[in-house]
């Protein structure tokens, strides 16, 4: 096996020539496309046609009483739902966080909750009790 000369004329180690062969390596960055890291997920789509309408329930489980108002089936990506649930957030006055596809909101904020996302464009529907 021939030894890999870099650019001073020295030889290439083994782990440096391991990681130019990576074939899980992503591009990110095309001549014609532009950033590829900010492009749509193709899915995204088929979730807008076939996800259904949006659910917002209070729950309680597992949270010793505390009411949580949580937004699920919600057809975006991971960055725009933390984006929405941070103007949630802003417009309820509350903390919460976004992970796994799900919003929550601390504190029972369903009927504002219901409000700005039908104004968004969402088809909303009230789940669970």
């Amino acid at each position: 096996m021939g030894a890999t000369i870099d650019r001073g004329g020295r030889r290439a180690s083994a782990s440096v020539r391991r990681m130019a062969k990576r074939r899980d390596s992503k591009v990110v960055w095309s001549t014609t496309d532009g950033d590829l890291r900010k492009s749509r997920d193709p899915r995204l789509a088929e979730l807008r046609s076939h996800g259904g309408p949006v659910r917002v329930r209070r729950e309680t489980a597992g949270r010793r009483g505390k009411a949580v108002t949580t937004v699920s089936n919600v057809p975006l990506d991971d960055v725009a739902l933390r984006e929405l649930a941070g103007r949630l957030k802003k417009r309820c006055g509350v903390g919460g966080s976004a992970k796994d596809g799900v919003i929550e909101l601390q504190g029972d904020h369903r009927t504002v909750v219901v409000e700005l996302l039908r104004a968004d464009g969402y088809q909303v529907v009230l789940a669970g009790g």
